[in-house]
């Protein structure tokens, strides 16, 4: 088949989105199938172009790994929320049906993937354009989530888009949610019963298997000899990392001074989050590393003790799943979980992790000291994490089911 997919992140980027969208591609490639991806130029969370990489107008195509990749002319806005993101993502709509019309073959079926909604009107558009099938894929429930991390505020444009946002999951010929709880929630916006799937994020269990700590690599950040206690992912408005803070000054009137906080990544509010740590007198037991690339991850997990998912506390994102929970179990390190609802229910079922209510730093130093005080522990919610990910959330499964929905469209 020709599969034509439409997606704003795309690797290098090497958050959630990106990443997804590259394994099921790459797997479809090898099965045999044309696979077209239309995305940006590289330049998350900061709005700057990667090194490489330019901004054009003219679309720009390359191949990576089997796919042909459409890079088209964006406007640049950090990751920071506000209407320069939106200018972002309309922009991209606009050169991406662009680029569709005039450099890409009709597909046999379009894929549009959220977290922002106008790369699904994107693929909306493009389906009726060239009369073909759009699966529609549904990674965050926007433009909700923008208001719950206080982004934009609600008004006239946020009711506009929420008009805009039922209008295309009416549009959609099959929807794809990542989780139970995006699902349930399209369904009291949009009558579409019979067209909606669950596919849940996953793990490449290759490229995210058990490896010793690195020495080299804990050294170079001054923590080789502490309980590091990790977080690797952006670093925005709605994650609620101040939690590390008001922890780490906890531990540190505790005297624990053998843990640290080490977070991994970029975002909007990293700057912030540092002067605070510097503010409260905890700087060296919150480490902030900024962003590595993706290849670099496995190297993160394995060397950390311990890996915390956080979410502020809103109702909106008990509907989450954060997909760095199944790296981590499939690097067999233990989770601390800190984002209620169907992501809380996983690491229960699956016993690799101690729960935490979002937002609450005794909890959080609760849950911390156990991991470093009970070794025995921690290996057992080592090995239940490994097992758990292998049997459920394996991304050569996940990607083969997606293909067989795609197939069952296409006819």
């Amino acid at each position: 088949m020709r599969i034509t997919f439409f997606t704003h992140y795309f690797p290098p980027e090497g958050n959630a989105p990106a990443s997804r969208t590259y394994q099921h591609c790459l797997r479809w490639a090898k099965a045999g199938h044309d696979i077209t991806v239309i995305t940006c130029a590289p330049n998350v969370p900061d709005g700057v172009v990667y090194d490489g990489y330019r901004n054009r107008l003219w679309p720009q195509t390359e191949m990576v790994d089997g796919i042909k990749v459409v890079r088209v002319w964006t406007y640049l806005a950090a990751n920071a929320g506000g209407l320069k993101r939106i200018f972002n993502f309309v922009s991209y709509m606009i050169s991406a049906l662009f680029a569709f019309v005039f450099f890409v073959r009709r597909p046999k079926v379009i894929i549009a993937t959220s977290p922002q909604f106008f790369c699904g009107w994107a693929g909306v558009f493009a389906s009726w354009l060239k009369w073909r099938p759009l699966i529609l894929e549904i990674r965050d429930i926007w433009p909700e989530s923008i208001v719950t991390v206080g982004a934009m505020k609600k008004g006239m444009i946020i009711r506009m888009l929420e008009w805009a946002e039922k209008i295309m999951y009416r549009a959609a010929t099959h929807i794809v949610a990542v989780g139970n709880g995006y699902r349930d929630n399209i369904k009291t916006k949009a009558n579409v019963e019979n067209r909606i799937s669950v596919i849940t994020n996953g793990v490449d269990l290759e490229d995210f298997k058990p490896q010793p700590k690195s020495a080299e690599f804990l050294e170079e950040y001054g923590i080789k000899d502490k309980f590091v206690c990790s977080y690797a992912g952006t670093i925005g408005m709605a994650h609620g990392l101040d939690v590390t803070i008001r922890a780490a000054k906890i531990l540190q009137q505790r005297e624990r001074n053998d843990i640290v906080f080490f977070l991994v990544g970029d975002g909007a509010r990293r700057q912030q989050l540092q002067e605070l740590a510097t503010e409260n007198g905890v700087q060296d037991m919150v480490i902030f590393a900024g962003r590595l690339p993706k290849s670099e991850m496995p190297t993160v997990l394995a060397s950390s003790d311990c890996l915390l998912i956080h979410l502020k506390k809103t109702d909106l994102f008990e509907t989450v799943i954060p997909s760095k929970i199944f790296e981590a179990m499939a690097m067999q390190r233990p989770l601390i979980m800190g984002v209620r609802g169907e992501s809380a229910d996983i690491v229960a079922s699956s016993k690799s992790g101690i729960p935490m209510e979002p937002d609450n730093e005794n909890d959080l130093v609760d849950a911390v000291c156990r991991l470093a005080d009970e070794p025995e522990f921690q290996s057992e919610l080592c090995t239940n994490g490994r097992r758990f990910a292998s049997e459920n959330y394996s991304r050569d499964h996940l990607a083969a089911e997606f293909l067989k929905l795609i197939e069952r469209i296409a006819q």
